[in-house]
């Protein structure tokens, strides 16, 4: 296989500990000896520490302290302490254990025979310039207590760089919940396959930024115990690129890129349609209609002149009361409802949901929906339905399952399943989840943590759809897509203008300058 074919399948694949060490005893099964596969591990964790001390301006004058545990994380440490003493860097090992593995031991002893200090003492730690966690890996469960506590608290204040190997230690591997406390890294290092701490939001701060090191697990071995589709999948640039409608046909025109009807905005919320439509306008639709209250018809006429503006009655506050008598529903392969509508638009939300065409509903739209049996409601559609709630407006939908169940990709996965929907539960890790599949987006920012947000993404996503839908191709890729595009508008964005620069209406100025930095290097 081909070696980039194969690294693209690796970084989607995503395991629980269970699975991770199922794995990893089918290789040593095979023959594989527990050393030689150490080595290798450990040896690639050097080459990227070799890398990242440069990047840092850190040499040969700068102590580094190695923090080792009495399993294979720790011998992983253990052989990256020789290495980097052997390219000239001073080295302390910290083991705050008595009892190791055979192997760990084994490198242990080793080390001390080369002259590399070892002590139980966090404090010797205090001349170093760079940690590097090799205390625990995946599969830690009880918290961490007593005297290692109190040694990680330290660490943590102190100003020093971190790099964990695996896992932060004290992060549960499969939760990402903090046993007690954990290691704050700089950068984190997964080995082989990434775990999935890695996508949720409980551990984030701890993790700092995240790569996997891949040490060639046979994809044979991976599909026998995950199966050739994985429940969970990580989404990358490349599987999201590749489901964009690009590029388009020589002979493509407005009615083969779509029509798509937004609903949206009111007299108090006239941003949330003018968001929306712009998020629209980036996707490419070929013909966009936004249904709006009569009283701001204007505003969003020239702000998308290109747009079919459609003005509505409205209530006494402003609201959407109900579509025009002459609009019919079957003109548009999308619909998407819901930003800025306020909840007396509750008409108009029964009324979308009657529709035979894929449908979006986001913000009131969910807030209206909660209050019709939303279980019922959604699994007797039978176009395809797409919600978008944040964790506040899922609690409000779903209360049964939050009473039941944490586990964020376990919630989303649920609620696919009892509703039939492609739910996207936004959130620093947003998650995708139909009712066989979740993806998460494992990219994003915390500039978009900000209100208007959603609506882009919900415009963006809703524009993405009708050619999709005219092609006859399936629709859970384009949302998986749609997010990974919205995120990286945010952190391209973020980069320029920093965390604080980034309003909704500036993030829509970064959705095709975040997507021609990917057309550019995949073309």
């Amino acid at each position: 296989m081909n070696s980039e074919i194969r690294s693209e399948k690796i970084q989607q694949i995503v395991v629980t500990a269970e699975q991770m060490r199922t794995i990893e005893n089918r290789i040593f099964s095979a023959g594989m000896p527990v050393a030689a596969l150490m080595e290798k591990v450990a040896l690639k964790i050097t080459q990227r520490l070799q890398k990242f001390l440069s990047e840092n301006s850190i040499t040969s004058s700068n102590k580094i302290g190695i923090l080792v545990g009495p399993g294979h994380n720790g011998g992983d440490g253990l052989v990256v302490a020789r290495e980097l003493y052997f390219l000239g860097y001073p080295i302390i090992i910290y083991s705050p254990f008595s009892k190791r593995k055979e192997l760990t031991e084994a490198h242990a002893n080793y080390a001390v025979s080369l002259g590399i200090p070892v002590s139980s003492n966090i404090e010797e730690l205090q001349t170093c310039d760079v940690l590097i966690d090799g205390l625990f890996g995946f599969g830690l469960e009880r918290p961490i207590a007593g005297e290692l506590a109190n040694a990680i608290d330290t660490i943590n204040t102190g100003n020093k760089w971190v790099i964990s190997i695996d896992l932060p230690s004290g992060i549960h591997t499969d939760t990402g919940e903090i046993l007690g406390t954990a290691i704050r890294a700089d950068l984190t290092l997964c080995l082989g396959l990434w775990k999935q701490a890695f996508l949720q939001e409980v551990g984030l701060d701890y993790i700092g930024i995240a790569e996997l090191i891949d040490f060639d697990i046979p994809l044979t071995d991976i599909q026998e115990i995950l199966g050739k589709s994985p429940f969970l999948n990580r989404i990358t640039s490349s599987t999201a690129i590749q489901t964009l409608p690009l590029p388009r046909s020589a002979n493509s025109h407005k009615y083969k890129n779509g029509h798509l009807l937004i609903i949206a905005g009111s007299k108090q919320y006239t941003g949330a349609a003018i968001l929306a439509g712009l998020g629209a306008r980036a996707s490419g639709i070929g013909m966009l209609s936004i249904a709006v209250p009569n009283s701001i018809k204007s505003l969003l006429s020239s702000t998308l002149p290109e747009a079919l503006i459609i003005g509505c009655p409205e209530t006494e506050n402003g609201a959407i009361l109900k579509l025009p008598e002459d609009i019919d529903l079957r003109r548009y392969q999308t619909i998407a409802c819901g930003p800025g509508l306020t909840p007396e638009a509750h008409l108009i939300v029964e009324t979308i949901l009657t529709a035979n065409c894929p449908i979006i509903l986001d913000a009131d739209a969910l807030n209206i929906l909660s209050k019709l049996n939303p279980f019922f409601t959604l699994s007797s559609r039978q176009s395809t339905t797409i919600i978008t709630p944040h964790l506040g407006e899922f609690k409000r939908l779903f209360p049964e399952l939050i009473e039941l169940e944490k586990n964020k990709i376990n919630l989303a996965k649920q609620a696919a399943e009892l509703t039939q929907t492609i739910i996207v539960l936004k959130g620093a890790r947003t998650c995708i989840a139909t009712p066989n599949q979740v993806w998460i987006n494992p990219d994003s920012t915390p500039a978009l943590g900000r209100g208007g947000s959603g609506d882009v993404l919900t415009g963006l996503l809703g524009g993405l759809l009708p050619p999709i839908i005219l092609a006859e191709k399936p629709v859970e890729s384009i949302v998986n897509s749609a997010v990974w595009w919205h995120s990286q508008a945010g952190i391209l964005a973020a980069k320029e203008r920093t965390e604080l620069g980034v309003d909704a209406y500036t993030l829509t100025q970064y959705l095709i300058p975040a997507l021609r930095q990917f057309i550019k290097t995949n073309s």
